[in-house]
């Protein structure tokens, strides 16, 4: 390989378009726009790229078909245009649950806290088998999952229920078996986001969080599922752009921090494999260097992979002339692309034997027919979800509901987008499944902020009903803004637009439910994201968190509602009283059952 080829190698990217060579007119002003170019076909021909990443918001994920070809269409330009012929290293943000690029028919499972709660790792791996047997359906190689983060701040606004929890030891269990399910598929996995993103109330896509643990606090809540994820094989470690001054006093971010990358993930926990950056994009990166040191810095740091610069001419030319000026050494950038080549061919795209690279495309037609959304894995995916569902609160015994007593169900609340753009609204979805299980239930969306209009709307509606099914999200976030839902929907290596519009006013939400309690009509609450919402709710007659508010999660609550599944999940993490958060009014474990 030329040095040229040889950096290339290290970026990933996305593009804006569906097809590699013919995108829409608007893709096509956006890509020349941000980077450059017309299309995926001219991006990897500029940068020799070795990796791209798809999202949905840059129109790579609009069905199963399309992924396919945009897949078979970069390869093809991959062939062309590099001269080694290293086909490129297709991925994807596709953590399930809150963090879905991929959607509908695709078959969506629950996420990590979810699984989490569902306390077991074999549910957690074959979810992840899944997964895996879906992407590379669809010529996708690698997933960047599992979230490795040990979520210990409810007000967490960048991981909360991509955590699989908040016991480091239970966590690093989780992790563990979702990256064999997803090796066991031929996918690269990668735990993120080194050194453990799991304890700010700061949102590293706005700013640049710092986590005061000690060492010795680290070793016992972040260490653990990182350790895991190495001795199960990961692939690749996502670094977080955080500052952790009791491991790097310097006040760099972790992804460009030499002592938390070499030192900590190589030396001390011996893992060789790739190391890869969260988006460049995001301001944590961002606020103490330009973009033409990040990217050198990172690798200087000890990282293989730079993702999404935010403007790869600029980090491209750094890297070169870095290795020009001597800053860094040829021999340097080729340990990264040994580690990144010994990746791709682990997944298949390249052979093991040192022979020329084969011919790679996605999956057959066929194949994706059969493989992507398959009645097996939909039906395995339903399976999953009934362990997931928790029972918080049921003081009366009002659950499970039956249609003989309680036929006339209102579900009213938040209708947040979901993450894949391909499920819901929620309250439609939980009254369409309520009705196919006997009831009479109708949907009215009051949104996450709603004002008094809303409110009274929903009281009205109320009124003779048999019950009220109240959907929530994230009323117990303390730091409740438009920005915080913007981020938690787009999470790492996404900086499009936002997937929810309206800011989360929790007081809005605590006034709905009072309100519908005050009428006299049975209320129960669905928690359809963090399950802290409790703690800040009105005393209800019943109270569940589902984990996530996709398809599969909504119809799994139902059916507990319904009692056509008992609720079976346990909280993964603790819920602290809203007025003294020192005390616990939920522990880890906690979930009522019939």
């Amino acid at each position: 390989m030329s040095l040229e080829e040889k950096v290339g190698q290290l970026f990933v990217m996305h593009v804006y378009g569906h097809t590699a060579t013919d995108p829409d007119p608007e893709d096509v002003d956006t890509n020349l726009r941000e980077l450059g170019v017309h299309d995926a076909a001219e991006l990897i021909a500029r940068y020799r790229l070795g990796g791209v990443i798809y999202f949905g918001w840059a129109h790579n994920t609009r069905s199963p078909h399309q992924i396919a070809a945009l897949s078979r269409g970069i390869q093809e330009a991959a062939a062309k245009a590099l001269p080694s012929g290293v086909p490129v290293l297709i991925s994807v943000d596709q953590e399930h649950g809150a963090v879905a690029r991929v959607g509908a028919p695709a078959t969506l499972l629950p996420g990590a806290m979810a699984l989490g709660a569902s306390g077991s790792h074999e549910h957690a791996r074959e979810a992840a088998r899944i997964a895996g047997a879906e992407l590379h359906a669809l010529g996708i190689r690698q997933d960047h999952a599992p979230d490795a983060d040990v979520n210990i701040d409810p007000a967490n606004p960048v991981i909360g229920v991509r955590s699989f929890g908040a016991d480091p030891e239970a966590v690093a269990g989780f992790v563990a078996a979702q990256v064999e399910g997803y090796r066991s598929a031929g996918i690269a996995t990668a735990a993120k986001h080194f050194p453990g993103h799991g304890d700010t109330t700061d949102d590293s896509h706005t700013e640049l969080p710092h986590i005061h643990h000690t060492r010795e606090e680290w070793d016992r809540f972040d260490a653990p599922p990182f350790r895991a994820a190495i001795a199960a094989g990961v692939d690749s470690v996502m670094t977080a752009h955080i500052v952790v001054p009791a491991l790097d006093p310097s006040g760099d971010p972790a992804t460009l921090s030499y002592p938390i990358v070499t030192g900590i993930l190589r030396e001390e926990l011996g893992y060789d494999g790739v190391v890869a950056t969260d988006s460049l994009a995001m301001r944590g990166v961002r606020t103490k260097y330009g973009d033409d040191r990040v990217a050198v810095l990172a690798l200087k740091a000890g990282v293989d992979q730079l993702l999404n610069p935010p403007r790869p001419q600029v980090a491209w030319d750094a890297v070169l002339r870095a290795v020009r000026d001597g800053e860094l050494t040829e021999e340097r950038i080729e340990e990264s692309v040994l580690r990144v080549l010994r990746m791709k061919a682990r997944v298949g795209l390249l052979p093991e034997d040192g022979t020329a690279p084969q011919e790679i495309t996605a999956d057959s037609v066929d194949s994706v027919d059969s493989v992507v959304g398959s009645p097996a894995h939909r039906a395995a995916a339903d399976r999953i979800a009934d362990a997931t569902t928790t029972l918080l609160e049921n003081p009366g015994g009002l659950l499970p509901l039956s249609p003989d007593t309680h036929r006339d169900v209102l579900v009213v609340g938040a209708d947040p987008r979901s993450p894949s753009g391909t499920t819901g609204p929620p309250t439609t979805v939980l009254a369409d499944a309520l009705t196919g299980l006997g009831f009479t239930a109708t949907a009215l969306s009051t949104g996450t902020a709603p004002d008094a209009t809303a409110v009274d709307r929903a009281v009205a509606a109320a009124r003779g009903k048999d019950a009220v099914l109240v959907t929530t999200y994230n009323v117990a976030t303390h730091t409740a803004t438009a920005r915080d839902n913007t981020q938690a929907a787009n999470t790492a290596l996404d900086t499009g637009p936002a997937t929810e519009d309206t800011p989360a006013a929790e007081d809005g939400q605590i006034a709905l439910v009072a309100a519908l309690k005050a009428t006299g009509v049975p209320v129960i609450t669905l928690a359809v994201r963090n399950p802290y919402d409790v703690a800040r709710l009105p005393a209800v007659d019943a109270a569940l968190a589902a984990y996530c508010w996709t398809d599969v999660e909504l119809r799994a609550a139902a059916r507990v509602i319904a009692g056509r599944a008992a609720p079976r999940g346990r909280l993964p993490v603790p819920v602290r009283r809203a007025d003294d958060p020192a005390r616990v009014l939920y522990p880890i474990g906690h979930g009522l059952t019939y």
